[in-house]
């Protein structure tokens, strides 16, 4: 048999699970930008997420 069942058994929960925390902390972050009442929350809010979701171009 292939051992390749049971890799994916065990790594795709914990990748599944690191991929909701990412996109919860994310969700969080927008929203703070979104609605947070202070202007320097917002601004600090914005300038997280442009951090979390940086793109690199390797080109």
């Amino acid at each position: 048999m292939s051992a390749l069942p049971q890799l994916l058994d065990g790594t795709l929960l914990p990748a599944g699970a690191a991929a909701a925390v990412y996109i919860g902390t994310i969700a969080a972050v927008a929203l703070t930008a979104a609605l947070a009442r202070d202007p320097q929350r917002r601004r600090d809010a914005r300038e997280t997420l442009k951090v979390l979701l940086r793109r690199t171009n390797s080109r």
